[in-house]
């Protein structure tokens, strides 16, 4: 047999997914090109990996029992590539954080300079919404989670990072009261702060989404209002696509902040980290959101 790592990885997404295009798409690979390494893959062995019924496919028997050996070859490949980079003196290893949706806008400032300043330490960062990243960190699967809420059914302890405040916003600056509302996804922290403005979604006409990101293309195409976090639509705002509409008892105000388990311990790697996080995070703020501090909203035509 001469697999590669790289189609060990493939088989491994692709049986998680059960699904070729989401597969490619978290591995940032055209679906053709994913197909061709599973083909591969499925070449060094005379029983099938997967069968497809319908329009969708599945892991078989002979798969299953392959899969936890694969993930344990690449765990294997990591340690020796972890074990070689600790010889040279490296901080080495995996950093696992998982991130609501939202704070993708966030997190990536407060990682690059850590990153880019241990070059043995590999990165895994997922972006989910709320409820998923609270499983994740329930379930100990990862270092830390970001979150503009704490959970309230687990022990943690946090590190804020920056305020998050939340508006309802608009693609003409109107709002009636038949406006359609835009709801986020069940789970969603921003689907939670609508929720408590406006009510359940059945109390009104609504519509929902699931990301962020298809919200506010949604409020730009006039579809209807939402409360989005003025982080994420800073551009869209100066550039006159979305208008901030002033309502009473807005802006939601929290806080994004990093949490951790308290019975955890921490890894060298996390440990390091938090510490960094600790000492950088002011110097941070002020070197890529000071424009978030500043934002003067009396100043836009809203």
């Amino acid at each position: 047999m001469n697999f590669t790592l790289h189609q060990l990885r493939i088989f491994i997404e692709v049986a998680r997914q059960e699904n070729i295009t989401k597969a490619a798409e978290n591995m940032y690979m055209t679906q053709p090109a994913l197909s061709i390494q599973l083909k591969k893959f499925q070449s060094h062995f005379n029983i099938a990996l997967f069968e497809k019924i319908g329009k969708r496919i599945y892991i078989t028997d002979f798969g299953r029992s392959l899969l936890e050996i694969a993930k344990n070859i690449l765990a294997e490949a990591d340690n020796l590539k972890y074990k070689t980079r600790e010889y040279e003196g490296l901080l080495t290893g995996k950093l696992w954080i998982s991130s609501a949706s939202t704070g993708k806008y966030v997190i990536p400032y407060f990682l690059s300079e850590f990153i880019n300043k241990h070059n043995g330490i590999d990165l895994n960062l997922d972006v989910s919404n709320k409820t998923q990243v609270i499983n994740s960190l329930r379930l100990n699967k990862i270092d830390f989670a970001i979150v503009s809420t704490i959970p309230g059914n687990i022990k943690v302890h946090e590190e804020q990072l920056l305020e998050n405040q939340l508006f309802l916003v608009s693609g003409t600056g109107n709002d009636s009261n038949k406006s359609q509302l835009i709801y986020r996804e069940e789970g969603s922290a921003t689907r939670t702060a609508m929720e408590q403005y406006f009510g359940t979604p059945d109390k009104r006409k609504s519509i929902e989404l699931t990301s962020n990101e298809a919200v506010k293309q949604a409020v730009i195409a006039k579809l209807g209002i939402s409360i989005l976090p003025l982080i994420g639509i800073k551009n869209e705002i100066l550039q006159n696509q979305l208008k901030i509409i002033p309502s009473p008892g807005l802006p939601i105000v929290t806080n994004w902040r990093m949490i951790w388990l308290k019975e955890k311990k921490l890894s060298p790697i996390a440990e390091a980290y938090l510490d960094f996080i600790r000492t950088e995070k002011h110097g941070i703020i002020e070197k890529y959101f000071q424009w978030f501090k500043a934002f003067d909203l009396d100043k836009l035509d809203i």
